[in-house]
């Protein structure tokens, strides 16, 4: 897959997620994803990320910065949102957060096969302490 056609898919993917376009997941997600080297399959996956955007009513995925070099996409997504209630361990509380994830997909016959994830919880604490 050419870098242009994987970076213009993985964008495909983050307008799925943030349409929450539930249905539509399985075209851009392989049945047997793994998540951070767990066996998660596309409906644990699903699960995963519906329980996100209940438990973050207003989440919202934003490109900050997208590396390509095929089959692998390397991905910076920035968030600003209000968590519910309990987030990362941390009690936000509705309160606004702004907090990067840096995220490495791996492709397989044009869909993600593997992700590998971390979210800057320093960020998030730094914020609900006032620093």
């Amino acid at each position: 897959m050419p870098d242009t056609d994987l970076a213009g898919t993985y964008r495909r993917y983050i307008d799925c997620l943030n349409r929450q376009d539930w249905p539509a997941l399985g075209q851009f997600v392989a049945d047997d994803v793994k998540h951070n080297s767990r066996p998660f399959g596309l409906a644990g996956y699903r699960e995963m990320l519906e329980r996100d955007f209940r438990e973050i009513p207003d989440l919202y995925f934003n490109i900050e910065l997208l590396v390509c070099d095929p089959p692998h996409v390397a991905s910076r997504l920035r968030f600003n949102c209000a968590p519910a209630g309990t987030f990362l361990g941390l009690r936000v509380n509705g309160r606004k957060v702004s907090f990067t994830e840096n995220v490495f997909y791996a492709y397989h016959a044009g869909k993600i096969a593997q992700v590998w994830s971390i979210v800057d919880k320093a960020a998030i604490e730094a914020q609900l302490a006032g620093a």
